[in-house]
């Protein structure tokens, strides 16, 4: 007897996904997370590369970084924490949720409920695509790892632990301190008076 041929996941399925849900399609299977807790990490990762990269304070000009864009790789549809484009290869943000040119550079922000994916099927749809360069950002551990790929395979360039400052390419121009993005673990930061 044959077996029945599995449902390939559509555009139609992620649609019907709740929107306090992020979800991409990866092997023509649907993957259906909640909101990371530490968006909040790549929401300050995300302010301080463009402030330096896209609009030049400070820093060079020539990149547009987004937050959760919807990658259409192939047939592969994923939601990266936080993508850049070389304005050379994308000159303006696109107006639609789908994006079908692969970014130059990803970073995934691990949390629990993502790890499999970014550390896994994510990694490999990365590379396949053609993205240069990588990073997995773990806020619970304080660290960031810096991937680039060379001959179709990922090379871990460095780990920038708590206390260092991070300069990986794309973006080594200017580094920044890597404590700036988890300010909530400051115990020296001034509360804020109530209203």
């Amino acid at each position: 007897m044959a077996e029945a041929a599995v449902r390939q996941a559509t555009y139609a399925d992620l649609e019907a996904v709740p929107e306090h849900l992020v979800a991409g399609i990866i092997d023509g299977v649907p993957e259906v997370h909640p909101q990371p807790r530490q968006a909040g990490a790549a929401v300050r990762l995300g302010g301080e590369l463009d402030l330096t990269f896209n609009r030049g304070r400070g820093g060079p000009r020539g990149w547009i970084v987004m937050i959760e864009p919807e990658l259409h790789l192939g047939s592969q549809i994923v939601v990266a924490d936080l993508a850049g484009w070389r304005r050379t290869r994308m000159p303006t943000e696109p107006e639609g949720a789908e994006i079908e040119t692969s970014p130059d550079w990803v970073c995934e922000i691990l949390s629990p409920s993502t790890i499999r994916l970014d550390r896994g099927r994510k990694r490999s749809i990365s590379g396949e695509a053609g993205i240069g360069h990588r990073r997995l950002l773990d806020p619970a551990a304080g660290v960031l790892e810096g991937f680039a790929l060379a001959d179709g395979r990922w090379v871990r360039l460095a780990t920038v632990q708590r206390g260092e400052s991070v300069a990986l390419p794309c973006f080594d121009a200017v580094p920044f301190p890597l404590d700036d993005l988890f300010p909530f673990d400051d115990p020296a930061a001034p509360a804020l008076p109530e209203t």
